[in-house]
Formats: C-alpha cells, sequence, structure tokens
C-alpha cells in the first residue's frame, strides 16, 4: 500500500504539471492558427491510441491519447511527417484541394498560407510556454509574494575555495557573474553551472564593497552514485528570511526578469554541456522531472500544519515548478533541430530567403536526423534518470 501511495505522490504531480505546459504550448499554436485562418483537423494532448476523443462542430478533433509526454495540433492537408511539402508537392496539392474542395478551402489550408503566418503559428507554441511562466510567476508573487533567503554568508566550510578566495561570514553578496542577487537561492543558481569556471563576485562588508575572484568545484549533489554534479563553493547562509510583496505591475515585471533568470541559465547550462565543460547527467527525463514533481509536492505538504494548507502549499511549490518546466520546453522548441519547432522555423527561414520551400528529400532527411537526435537526448536523459533512482543497483541486488 505504501509503494501505491508514493507512486500516486510522484506520478500524480507530474502529469498535472506537464499537462498544462503541453496544454498551454499547443493552444499557442491552435490559437494562432484560428486567427490565421487555417483549419485544424486534431488537437492532441498525449500520443498513441486515444483514451477520450470527441469532434466539436467546427471539424476539431479534441483527442487524450495514453502516452501523456507531449501532444500536437494536425493542421488540414498535412501531406508528410515534415508538414512541409516540396514546391512539387505544393502543386499537385494545390490541384487536388481546387479540384476537390474549391478555392475556399484553399485559403484555410496551411501550408498556402504566407511563410510569415506560417512562421507565426509556430512560434506561438514556444512563446506561449514563455507567457504561462510570465504569468504564473506573477500570480505567485502578487498572491504571497516573495519569502526568500538573504544573500547574507553565515558559514565559509573551512578549506573550501570560498575560504581559499576570501569570502567571510557576514558577507552580503551583491553581485555574482555580473547578475545582480537578490537572494541566496540567485547565488546557488549562478554557482551551480559554472564549475571549474573563474566566476566575479561583488560584496558588501562592513559598509565598503568588497571584489573577489573564485572558481567553484564539481561536487556531488549527494553521495548516491549516479547524483549530478553541480558548481559548489563551500558557502551557507545566515538563514535570515526576507519576505517582500509586489502589486501587480511589480508582480509582472518580476516574473518577466524571473523567466529570463531560468531561460539564459539554461541557455549557459547547455552551452557548456555542448562543448563539453559541463557534465550532461544533470539532464533530466521524465523519471526525473516526475520524481521532482513528487519531491516538491511532499515538501510543500510536509511543511503544512493542516490539511487544507498541504494541498495549497504543494499546489504552490507545483505552480513554480510548471513555471520553470515551461521556460525549458519553451526552449527547447525553440532549437534548430528539424522535428522541433525550431527546426520548421529554419526551414520557413530559408523559404523566406530562396523564394521556394526546401525539396521534400531534404526535409524528410532533416526530420529523421532530428527526429533521432531527440530520441537519443531522451534516452539518454532517461539513463540519467535510472542511475540517479539506483534503479540498477536495486536490481543488481535482486539477483545476486
Amino acid at each position: 500500500m505504501n509503494v501505491v501511495i508514493e507512486f500516486l505522490w510522484h506520478l500524480t504531480p507530474f502529469i498535472l504539471v506537464l499537462a498544462l505546459v503541453v496544454v498551454v504550448h499547443e493552444l499557442g499554436h491552435f490559437l494562432a492558427a484560428r486567427a490565421c485562418g487555417v483549419a485544424v483537423e486534431r488537437f492532441s494532448i498525449g500520443f498513441g491510441r486515444p483514451i477520450f476523443a470527441r469532434r466539436d462542430r467546427s471539424g476539431v478533433e479534441w483527442r487524450v491519447g495514453w502516452i501523456p509526454l507531449g501532444g500536437y495540433v494536425m493542421f488540414a492537408g498535412d501531406p508528410n511527417v515534415a508538414s512541409v511539402p516540396d514546391a512539387a508537392g505544393l502543386e499537385a496539392m494545390k490541384a487536388e484541394i481546387l479540384a476537390r474542395d474549391g478555392p475556399e478551402a484553399l485559403a484555410r489550408q496551411y501550408h498556402f498560407k504566407p511563410v510569415w503566418q506560417r512562421a507565426f503559428v509556430t512560434a506561438a507554441g514556444p512563446a506561449a510556454n514563455f507567457l504561462l511562466a510570465i504569468f504564473l510567476f506573477a500570480v505567485l508573487l502578487m498572491t504571497i509574494g516573495e519569502r526568500t533567503l538573504a544573500p547574507r554568508i553565515g558559514m565559509v566550510e573551512p578549506g573550501s575555495v570560498a575560504e581559499a578566495a576570501g569570502f567571510q561570514k557576514g558577507d552580503l553578496v551583491i553581485e555574482a557573474a555580473g547578475r545582480r542577487i537578490g537572494s541566496f537561492q540567485d547565488l546557488i543558481e549562478v554557482i551551480q553551472v559554472r564549475g571549474a569556471v573563474a566566476t566575479d563576485f561583488v560584496l558588501e562588508r562592513d559598509g565598503r564593497t568588497v571584489r573577489l575572484t573564485a572558481t567553484p568545484e564539481w561536487r556531488r549533489m549527494e553521495a548516491a552514485p549516479g547524483a549530478p554534479r553541480v558548481g559548489r563553493l563551500g558557502l551557507a547562509p545566515t538563514g535570515e528570511v526576507v519576505h517582500q510583496a509586489f502589486g501587480p505591475l511589480e508582480s509582472v515585471a518580476k516574473g518577466v526578469e524571473r523567466s529570463w533568470r531560468v531561460l539564459t541559465t539554461s541557455v549557459y547550462a547547455l552551452g557548456r554541456m555542448v562543448t563539453g565543460q559541463m557534465s550532461a547527467e544533470q539532464l533530466n527525463g521524465p523519471l526525473g522531472i516526475a520524481q521532482m514533481s513528487g519531491q516538491i509536492a511532499k515538501a510543500g505538504a510536509e511543511a503544512a500544519p493542516d490539511l487544507g494548507r498541504k494541498f495549497l502549499y504543494a499546489g504552490v511549490n507545483l505552480v513554480a515548478l510548471a513555471a520553470v518546466l515551461s521556460v525549458g520546453i519553451g526552449f527547447m522548441n525553440l532549437l534548430p533541430i528539424p522535428v522541433l519547432d525550431g527546426g520548421h522555423l529554419l526551414f520557413y527561414a530559408y523559404e523566406a530567403v530562396a523564394r521556394r520551400p526546401l525539396a521534400a528529400s531534404v526535409q524528410a532527411f532533416g526530420y529523421r536526423v532530428g527526429l533521432a537526435l531527440v530520441l537519443a537526448l531522451m534516452l539518454f536523459a532517461t539513463w540519467n534518470d535510472l542511475q540517479r533512482l539506483q534503479v540498477f543497483q536495486f536490481l543488481g541486488g535482486l539477483l545476486s
């Protein structure tokens, strides 16, 4: 029974958070398509066989698939998996649609819209994710404010990098790597992705400004095998809690700032992974995100004094996770990989310059390569998850 409850603690928050982020992403595509007069055949959350399907009066099939790891919007007349036909394919499709349905139907086909409209529909998905993140951050800031640990140093670990660099107890960190630091969490976010990188810090010490340079060292977050390595200096906060309240406009501005911070940190970390300066073991797959969702929900529930506030605190934590995840999904979809939105935008950029779409063979090849890259990334991230969760050690123990 305890195993079932633990499983539900992790699965339910994961599905709720992922469903929100995916639905908003696909709604971005859907609403932009409708604004451009594009006919939509299907709006699906999840892949595979449908567990629910219903067609509305406008002809759109609303579907929920049994694999809850994404979603898609299918436009009328999608001819192939690449969803971008070449010039010859467009002419053949045009003749067929005109003969069968007439010019009015042709005007509602996605592939016969101007390239800027197709790019707008494609970019609307990631844009919706960024707007969702800003909205969720703003709602949290406007309703409950922000409780953070002050970026003041409460302890410097003996023999640590921080001690060698000259950090002292009582120092107030103002800037790190050129970024303004408002909380100890801000400081951690900077340090964690800058292992082995010399980083400049600006401190306030006894009323004067002090500048230091320190190089965070890589350390595992936990002693368990497979735990990710992050940058560490050997600093601990004082425990001083700062609470701030924000009005509507301040909340939105802060939501934009926080979303931008998550985005820039993600871009920096990915760049370091690609160049080999940072281990890719930090990447989380579906299992890792599910585990994180459960842990965050449980942490919120355990901090609450009664049942009502357990749900409230767990919900607040999951909303914050959904905001961060939404930024990540928006960013990942903009990568110039053909199977993703960024790949389609790359194709449209070529079409806008060359005045014709790429050949179907080139698009199909790009799609296959892109799909292989995405699947390889998912498999690698899932491998990280299994290592982190010590699944292989568990199975080995059963067999030994």
